[in-house]
């Protein structure tokens, strides 16, 4: 290990050791752990991370250190992941290149070593696939042993690093990686970047987040007895360096100094003098290199040194060899550069420089770099000089240089990087003459669709060779929204719109149009309807272009999310034909995906939509564009599911997510693929394989777009177990994150209410869910989600038939219900079997429903193959024939039910048909009874006005005991007793016990005891 700080002894910091030590352990075991130390500049942070490291790699761990560069404007991606990869590729050889096995062409974009990189799209996809590999390339180096990587000075990280450190933190699972990032508290003000980062990585589980406390007097005397090389310091020299320092190490380090030198007592309190010291004392010639490498940056290459400075080498030497020697500069750990032992000495160092002194350095450096591009890495290259002539002043050559950095920023996925080069360029564009920007900067780059050299097609324009302002805009636009930054797009765009003349341009403003289109949708925010309509006016009458299909498109899966008609399905037929026409191909694919939604939507052609949507995914395949080939994979078997076939949307499922996580997607479409599996093995039955599919994907942290999906899942599996709090806590929770309101979601969601409020015995909460979900505007929904929800919303009219505090409001309700039946048309039987049961939940809740409708009911889903929809029409089917006085046909429905239940796990539904069967004094043998639903606290109370003791009664009274029972369990006097069942009967407005005792039965008002026992 280099030394990297003047004192010869650690001092102090034993319990932070210990704690890095603990979580080095516990890294060891296979579960990560990443580190957070903080603390003001000069306190320590590197010295323990020094000192850490040794100890380490003296325990057998694989070490490696990484630094954020302080260069500006974010310009440099990954660079101390890069930094710490190449340290470890040199250091472990073909041990990390076997590790790095199969994703060389992904990790080329952190680390040139690996070759080109492959040829896959530069989009988020991309860069989600380039996080995901390099996950896998850390999991498979801490699969034998501790691998601890360090990154140092994160207040200057750019966001790219930022975002992958966050991304490996939450992604490592079940291998041996300890991961240690250092920053300065003193930095981060209110609005640095770095603020929201810490804080969200410290609610997570395995960080830990250190800050480093200054000296104090001991701890500083230790300091000084090491530095000065004496067992006992003079107690005044102790107190006075002490009270200067207060306690910072590297204050003390520089007292010391000067005080070993002779030079403390004409010291002044600055804080620059103290810095700038030990510097002034060094000779002119040192002084002039140190002046120079600060202007560097916070690490500089010896050969871009010698260049700058043209000097004669050995002199050069010799006064690097004076600056280490001070301690001012030090040896990298490559031994190809200088880093300042402090960046506080940079600092002071590069703001003693007058404002022309700085210029003309920087403009040495960028002249060295232009003539011998050798000097630095090539992915360092284009930032680090278009940041010299940006620190140069130079207009003419920083814009051309901010441009080229941004595209090559583009390429390793760095979005909010090369956002950053494009703000730059934005304001340096009106610094420039016509002249250079008409000869010295680079093409158009890459936008999506936009039309390349700012022409529309077709059009002479002589300027088509040239970028132009708005080009830089709509690059600038594709980065703010790839890299999550949708204010700044939105912004962008409209900057764009406000450039483009629409009468001139249509092509250019349509795309700015639909662009801000997407981002207002992303932002929750209206008006992206009125955007794509008005990019729909400006195509409309246009020659064919890629843009005017990607217009049509979208306008027609916009609509296809809310209300869908023909003339939509005519839009999506139309971006087909001109996508085809044009070559783009991937909107083409894009736009048969849309269409076989909605012919399935607006045609009810099911088979068609199947089969149209299965020859998009074909097609997407020969593309290779992974995001749409899963993009269709997960339509495909969410239409399926929708279909009733769940084994076949389960194949699907499976598929997409094994697609997603060879191609590094699984994080971003990996969601809504787990939940539509979930989902379909739900329906299948197959609940305990749900289950552990959801366990296992809390495992990986998905994220992404569709938590509410699996929140839902969750309070759907919580429902089956009877455990009605957490159901409640996923309801709430998939409610907040559906903030669209999609119907994919919403109609779901209202149906978990609906069943959640019901089993609870809250019914007048069900209704009102029933009724908020038919009152929203657009689209009702998929029949396969909306005929569950009005027909168990049908069923908790029925079961309060005869309330009276149910009445009012109960007619709207069930003509809400059948207004909304009468819209759905069933294109499979699953919904055919669905339809005949609402039918005759409809008929239970008039009084008028006869076995044969239950019956018709059950024959109709019975070839679906799905347990939970047949077990239900079981349920009704048997208690019609025990109330049609045909006991042994009813009992034979009913075991048929349990076995169903119980196969699904379904333990409310069992609990339901155990005690209708017990009420009639029917045997369910030799079908095993379903597990007993476990205690809730049922909130009757809030549905009756009942106060607790009387909810105590009720529970007695509906198992059939008399006042003398109930005064004897509940330690009363049967007067008392009375008294209570009096108030009962008058709250539920009923005529007497036995009536009470049904009603509380048929409202579920106590689940855990719906079956009677007498005493």
């Amino acid at each position: 290990m280099q030394q990297i700080s003047v004192s010869p002894v650690f001092v102090g910091r034993g319990s932070e050791i210990t704690e890095l030590t603990d979580a080095l352990r516990r890294a060891g075991t296979g579960s990560p752990q990443a580190v957070l130390i903080g603390g003001e500049a000069g306190v320590g942070k590197t010295r323990l991370l020094e000192e850490f490291l040794q100890r380490a790699a003296d325990r057998g761990a694989v070490t490696s250190l990484g630094s954020c560069l302080e260069v500006g404007a974010e310009g440099l991606p990954y660079a101390p992941l890069a930094a710490a990869l190449r340290r470890l590729h040199r250091s472990l050889g073909t041990e990390f290149e076997a590790a790095a096995a199969g994703s060389e062409g992904h990790l080329a974009r952190l680390l040139s070593e690996f070759g080109e990189a492959d040829g896959e799209p530069n989009d988020e996809y991309g860069r989600a696939r380039l996080f995901e590999h390099t996950a896998r390339l850390f999991e498979r180096l801490g699969a034998e042993r501790t691998l601890v990587l360090a990154v140092e000075d994160l207040h200057w990280s750019d966001r790219s690093t930022r975002e992958l450190l966050a991304f490996l933190v939450r992604t490592l699972h079940r291998s041996r990686v300890l991961l240690i990032a250092t920053y300065r508290s003193d930095d981060l003000h209110r609005r640095h970047p770095l603020r929201p980062f810490l804080a969200e990585l410290e609610r997570l589980r395995t960080v830990q987040r250190l800050e480093l406390a200054r000296f104090d007097r001991r701890e500083v005397a230790a300091q000084l007895a090491g530095i000065l090389g004496t067992a006992a310091p003079d107690r005044q020299l102790v107190d006075r360096i002490h009270r200067r320092s207060e306690g910072n190490p590297f204050f003390v380090e520089e007292l010391a100094t000067a005080f070993h030198d002779g030079c403390g007592a004409g010291l002044t309190d600055s804080l620059r003098d103290i810095l700038l010291v030990r510097v002034e004392g060094l000779e002119e010639e040192t002084q002039r290199v140190v002046r120079i490498a600060a202007e560097g940056g916070s690490h500089v290459e010896h050969a871009l040194l010698a260049a700058v400075l043209d000097d004669d080498e050995e002199a050069l030497i010799e006064a690097l060899r004076s600056a280490v020697g001070a301690n001012i500069l030090r040896p990298d750990s490559e031994g190809e550069g200088y880093r300042f032992r402090h960046a506080l000495v940079r600092e002071a160092v590069s703001d003693d420089l007058l404002p022309g002194e700085r210029h003309r350095i920087n403009r040495k450096f960028a002249l060295a770099v232009e003539a011998q591009p050798q000097l630095l890495s090539s992915d360092a290259l284009p930032a680090r000089l278009a940041n010299y002539w940006y620190h140069a002043h130079d207009p003419a050559r920083a814009l051309p240089t901010a441009l080229d950095a941004a595209r090559a920023a583009r390429r390793r996925n760095a979005f909010a990087e090369q956002l950053g080069m494009l703000e730059r360029a934005l304001e340096l564009w009106d610094m420039v003459s016509e002249d250079v920007l008409a000869h010295t900067l680079r093409p158009y780059d890459w936008a999506e669709t936009y039309p390349p050299g700012s022409c529309d097609h077709n059009a002479a324009d002589e300027e088509c060779s040239r970028i132009q302002l708005e080009d830089v805009l709509a690059e600038a636009v594709v980065a703010a929204r790839r890299c999550g930054d949708r204010e700044r797009g939105l912004s962008l765009a409209k900057r764009g719109l406000r450039l483009v003349d629409e009468t001139v341009h249509p092509v250019r403003a349509a795309w700015f149009r639909i662009n801000r289109a997407r981002m207002l949708g992303s932002l929750r925010r209206s008006g992206d309807e009125e955007e794509i309509g008005h990019a729909l006016r400006l195509v409309e009458q246009l020659p064919p272009s890629a843009v005017q299909a990607e217009v049509l498109a979208l306008g027609a899966g916009s609509a296809m999310l809310k209300k869908p008609g023909v003339e939509h399905l005519e839009l999506a037929e139309r971006a087909i034909r001109i996508a085809e026409e044009v070559g783009a191909h991937s909107v083409e694919v894009h736009a048969r995906m849309t269409l076989a939604g909605l012919r399935y939507d607006v045609h009810g052609d099911a088979e068609g939509g199947l089969t149209e949507l299965a020859g998009a995914v074909e097609r997407a395949r020969r593309l290779g564009v992974p995001d749409l080939l899963l993009r269709g994979i997960n339509n495909l078997a969410s239409m399926q599911r929708g279909l009733g076939r769940a084994e076949a949307a389960v194949r699907l499922a499976r598929e997409g997510l094994e697609f997603a996580d060879g191609n590094g997607l699984l994080r971003n479409i990996g969601t809504i693929l787990t939940g539509n599996l979930v989902e379909a093995l739900t329906d299948l039955g197959r609940v305990r394989e749900a289950a552990e599919v959801l366990a296992a994907c809390e495992l990986t942290s998905l994220s992404g777009t569709h938590a509410e999906f699996l929140d839902r899942m969750r309070g759907e599996l919580a429902l089956l177990q009877g455990d009605l709090p957490t159901a409640a806590t996923m309801l709430a929770q998939a409610r907040s994150a559906n903030r669209v309101g999609q119907v994919q979601h919403s109609v779901p969601i209202s149906r978990l209410a609906v069943r959640l409020a019901a089993l609870g015995g809250r019914p007048l909460e069900a209704r009102a869910e029933l009724l908020a979900a038919l009152a929203e505007g657009g689209r009702l929904g998929h029949e396969s989600d909306v005929y569950p929800l009005l027909t168990e919303a049908a069923g908790v009219e029925a079961d309060t038939r005869g309330l009276p505090e149910a009445e009012a409001g109960r007619a709207g309700a069930l003509a809400a219900i059948a207004a909304a039946a009468d819209r759905l048309r069933p294109r499979a039987p699953l919904h055919h079997g669905w339809a005949r049961l609402l039918e005759a939940e409809l008929a239970r809740a008039a009084g008028a429903d006869d076995p044969g409708q239950w019956t018709a009911a059950v024959e109709a889903l019975r070839p679906t193959g799905l347990p939970y929809p047949l077990a239900l029409a079981l349920l009704r089917a048997g208690e019609a024939e025990v109330q049609a006085g045909r006991r042994e046909a009813g009992a034979e429905l009913l075991r048929e039910a349990a076995e169903l239940a119980a196969v699904r796990d379904d333990r409310m539904l069992g609990a339901q048909v155990a005690g209708l069967a017990e009420r009639a004094g029917l045997s369910l043998a030799p079908a095993e009874r379903a597990a007993a639903v476990p205690a809730q606290a049922v909130s009757v109370g809030d549905s009756f006005n009942l106060t607790p003791r009387e909810r105590d009664v009720l529970r007695l009274l509906a198992r059939g005991w008399t006042n003398r029972q109930i005064a004897e369990e509940l330690y009363i006097s049967p007067k008392t007793a009375s008294v209570h069942v009096s108030n009962i009967l008058g709250k539920l407005a009923v005529g007497g016990r036995g009536e009470a005792a049904a009603l509380a039965h048929r409202l579920r008002l106590f689940p855990d005891d719906l079956a009677p026992s007498g005493r």
